[in-house]
């Protein structure tokens, strides 16, 4: 018997149990979940595979997130960059899941596509309208991404060894979850854009806590990490339990949560994540029992059951309500039309990247305090500029400007422009991983790879090297514009809230990578010469400048299904509304501009001086400049010729 025989056995039956759990849901559940959406009953035997195959695969898609965050979190490469043998042991973990993952996506993929038909499933397998059946359920096709994804890690995890193949690896895997999660049923109804922002925050933090559990009960970590291991899963279970209420708020009224078997299951996944965390809090703090990893290993795989028969069934707010023009397409209600005083008030909070705005300044500033106490200087304009980043973030996405902004095209490109081209700036200007090398402690001779070690070698890493180089900065930059809003990507990304959110982080993203080349204080990027940099910077505006004159003379209108659906009443004309947002695209990129110019000739001064004071440093101590130096080189071999 091998000395992993006893978890894997737990793991094993807590397994079996909660599926018995969800299988004995789905039958009580019964036909409510058909009668809400107004599709006939696939039948009790595709019911229940439905339910726990939703589980099964959930589960080997959560374990294997959470075990790449394990390995990317905990482990000590050597000097080429593989894994360490504790870790490793995680790592054949996620090669036999991985595989687990992929098949059962592609199954999950035709039981939830004869289940939003109303069709068995053995009759769908088969039938010509199979594929019609998937394509027309939304969560269909995430199961299908969820299984190219998946496919991916499987075949990746078979190729490396290296902790930077993990993490992109992990990355990958988290697009593979997210793929499910978005399009069920945080993606339908009222308030739906809530759900889906607090969703994507709920499923990465439910799988690190669910696969870092199983990883560290299979492989359990040295002592000197045990602390680390315990704060992230506490952390993990934390923040796990904030954004399930946020879900459990926008799902079950207050009087289903004890009247309905929904909300009881919703009562009970909350108690378990009570329990872990409590139980992780009390192992930071000293407090150790024998039996505590195994069973919150079991405690959280019944997190993931109830989340699961949560997600399959139909929440009581759906039951019975009649869904409108506004419940499907937005998740809000807007009557009036945008003005600056309802672009000000009319807020929607988004969990993700309000949130993510929120938690980045705080940290920021608890770091630039962190310098003070130890008397260390950090320059006001950088603070400035990244707390100001992180308050043009919030108010980009959680203000009125995110409400229309999903509504109307002229005012999501005001919002596209600000996130790709102003907040990126600020946030570049503010240098944050300069201050991150400064605040947090190195590991030390010997010792455990911490966040400053991670933070270092993903920032001179090949693929940060390779998508911060200029050359393909800018062409992410400039291609992603055309790519997104002159291809049939928009129409899809426009009809849907992860698809909004998709394209804040990636516009974001690449608007931060272009200008990290440019004015960028922290250290990566291989950067051109100052004149380079303002050339490659005046470079964009033609591009910008031609996409917003083609937007303002299309003939046709960018998302004319998603716009016309909505038949606002107060935008009696969407060509116009078009023509207002090529507009915006035109003209908006001046200010940006602006800055970085002003930036980037202010670090140009500064590296003169710089330059020349170090000459007058190195003349002061005796040596004579180039010139010289060179004369005398040329006198001393004339000397030895003669």
């Amino acid at each position: 018997m091998t000395d992993d025989s006893h978890p894997r056995a737990v793991v094993l039956a807590g397994t079996a149990a909660v599926a018995l759990a969800v299988a004995l849901y789905g039958t009580a559940s019964g036909v409510e979940r058909f009668v809400a959406t107004g599709t006939p009953s696939p039948g009790t035997a595709t019911n229940l595979a439905t339910f726990v195959g939703f589980f099964l695969i959930t589960l080997a898609a959560t374990v294997t997130l959470g075990a790449l965050a394990h390995i990317v979190t905990t482990a000590t490469p050597d000097d080429e960059g593989r894994i360490d043998p504790a870790t490793f042991r995680v790592h054949l973990l996620i090669e036999r899941l991985a595989p687990v993952w992929a098949l059962g996506a592609a199954v999950m993929a035709i039981l939830t596509g004869a289940s939003a038909a109303g069709a068995p499933v053995t009759r769908l397998v088969t039938s010509a309208a199979m594929f019609d059946a998937i394509a027309a359920s939304e969560q269909a096709r995430g199961w299908c991404a969820a299984t190219l994804f998946a496919v991916i890690v499987a075949v990746g995890v078979r190729f490396t060894v290296r902790w930077l193949g993990h993490a992109v690896l992990m990355l990958l895997a988290v697009l593979g979850v997210l793929a499910v999660a978005v399009t069920g049923n945080p993606g339908q109804g009222p308030d739906h854009d809530v759900a889906t922002s607090a969703v994507i925050v709920f499923a990465v933090a439910a799988a690190v806590l669910i696969g870092g559990k199983t990883a560290a009960l299979i492989s359990p970590p040295p002592h000197d990490l045990r602390r680390r291991v315990l704060l992230i899963h506490a952390t993990a279970a934390a923040v796990t339990l904030v954004f399930g209420v946020v879900l459990a708020a926008v799902f079950v009224p207050a009087t289903a949560l004890l009247s309905t078997l929904y909300g009881r299951v919703t009562l009970g996944t909350a108690a378990l994540l009570t329990a872990i965390l409590i139980a992780d809090v009390a192992q930071v703090r000293g407090w150790t029992r024998t039996w505590l990893p195994a069973a919150s290993t079991v405690a959280a795989i019944g997190v993931v059951g109830g989340f699961c028969a949560l997600a399959v069934d139909a929440p009581p707010r759906f039951l019975g309500h009649e869904f409108t023009v506004w419940d499907v397409f937005l998740g809000y209600e807007l009557p009036d039309g945008p003005s600056l005083a309802n672009l000000v008030t009319v807020w929607r909070f988004d969990p993700l990247l309000g949130t993510a705005a929120v938690v980045l300044a705080a940290a920021y500033l608890y770091g630039v305090r962190h310098l003070k106490r130890r008397d260390d200087s950090w320059p006001v304009g950088r603070t400035v500029a990244w707390v100001s980043g992180c308050a043009a973030l919030l108010i980009a996405t959680s203000s009125g400007v995110r409400a229309y902004g999903s509504a109307m095209f002229s005012v999501h490109m005001g919002e596209h422009m600000a996130l790709n081209m102003f907040v990126p700036v600020l946030l570049v200007l503010g240098a944050p991983v300069t201050l991150a090398l400064r605040v947090l402690p190195p590991a030390g001779a010997g010792g455990r790879p911490g966040p400053r070690e991670w933070v270092v070698w993903f920032v001179h890493s090949p693929v940060t090297r390779f998508l911060s180089h200029p050359i393909t900065a800018f062409s992410l930059f400039v291609g992603s514009l055309y790519a997104v809003y002159f291809t049939p990507l928009f129409d899809t990304l426009i009809r849907y809230h992860w698809g909004h959110e998709f394209m804040s982080v990636h516009f974001l993203l690449t608007g931060y990578l272009f200008y990290w080349a440019i004015i960028g204080v922290d250290p990566g990027p291989s950067r051109l010469p100052f004149l380079g940099r303002l050339g490659l910077l005046f470079a964009v505006m033609p591009f910008h400048a031609f996409f917003g004159i083609a937007t303002m003379t299309m003939s046709t209108n960018l998302g004319d299904y998603f716009y016309r659906g909505l038949q606002l009443p107060w935008l009696p004309d969407l060509s116009d509304d078009q023509h207002l947002g090529g507009a915006i695209a035109w003209g908006s990129s001046e200010l940006p501009v602006i800055i970085v110019v002003v930036a980037l000739v202010a670090q140009w001064a500064r590296q003169d001086r710089r330059d020349g004071e170090r000459k007058d440093r190195h003349s002061d101590s005796g040596y004579d400049d180039d010139l010289d130096a060179y004369n005398a080189m040329l006198a001393e071999l004339q000397q030895k010729r003669s």
